[in-house]
């Protein structure tokens, strides 16, 4: 478990990584919901949820990854609002579907912000609560709550919609450098299936499948790198990078995982199965529209 916003953006020339949410409309939603603006920080849970103690009252409400949630022992939903009262404990139990939930308070986490971010960078120790991951006996403080504020969870939109059942099917944007690539490795790449690995983590998804075959060639010039840029190293198994990416990178990359597809991808746990879509730019900024479309009718109250 660790803090989360959207992000520490603006510092990548800096060879800051961004970090923030491995599933933005997931984080998103839960701040909508509570009130929140959206850059508020949020606690991103993995795989394994904790248990809280509050302090003081409020209301919270989680999005994403199913989890068994119990208050006090009795069972409660993701993606309402939920009242408590201080002495409470919230705790998490059985994970269904998904790898990632959010839980947003009101008043988002306050933790010190650091270059405009209180998003935390496990690798290079950097921003949420000292720059780590939480653990037991952590306290973490609540922003001041801006305004009474009630919004009805939409059933069109909420944070199942990031997760696939069996094969994730994501879609890609071919990059400049597939032209390093065998045309017979390109095909096979969209027409097989990859798994996740257990060396996989918030900066890179490493896969496992079919090899992909590179054309021999000098050595490539570092580059920037995107969320969701598919780079392929010697030993021709994928990596995608995450949100917690390095902000340079030298091996050829094949495409980049479309915007609107980064939430479903960051869904994924070590040894599930997904598979790639080759797309083109307008099915690409159709697709980030329509989302950024449906994410905003959820927050326009709180604007």
């Amino acid at each position: 478990t660790t803090v989360q916003d959207i992000g520490r953006w603006g510092f990548q020339h800096l060879g800051v990584s961004v970090a923030g949410p491995m599933d933005v409309v997931s984080h998103r939603l839960a701040n909508a919901w509570v009130g929140n603006r959206q850059d508020a920080a949020t606690l991103e849970i993995t795989l394994i949820g904790p248990e809280l103690e509050f302090s003081e009252d409020g209301r919270f409400v989680v999005t994403g990854a199913e989890f068994d949630l119990f208050l006090d022992g009795s069972s409660v939903g993701i993606n309402g609002v939920i009242s408590v009262s201080s002495g409470q404990r919230l705790r998490f139990g059985s994970r269904s579907r998904g790898a990632r939930a959010y839980l947003s308070i009101e008043g988002g986490i306050d933790v010190p912000v650091f270059l405009g971010s209180r998003a935390t960078h496990v690798a290079s120790r950097m921003g949420g609560l000292e720059g780590r991951r939480l653990r037991d006996g952590d306290f973490v403080s609540i922003g001041l709550v801006e305004k009474n504020y009630t919004k009805r969870c939409s059933d069109s939109v909420d944070g199942r919609n990031s997760i696939s059942s069996g094969v994730t099917r994501v879609r890609v944007l071919l990059a400049p450098e597939r032209e390093s690539f065998d045309p017979s490795a390109v095909e096979r790449f969209f027409a097989g299936r990859y798994i996740v690995s257990a060396q996989s983590d918030r900066m890179a998804f490493r896969l496992q499948g079919a090899a992909l075959s590179i054309v021999a060639r000098s050595e490539m010039l570092s580059q920037a790198t995107s969320q969701g840029a598919i780079q392929v190293p010697r030993d021709g198994m994928p990596i995608v990078l995450m949100a917690d990416r390095q902000t340079i990178g030298g091996y050829p990359v094949l495409g980049n995982v479309i915007s609107a597809d980064l939430p479903r991808l960051g869904q994924l746990a070590p040894g599930d199965r997904v598979c790639f879509e080759a797309c083109d730019k307008e099915t690409a900024l159709r697709a980030v529209i329509l989302q950024e479309k449906l994410l905003l009718s959820q927050e326009s109250d709180r604007r």
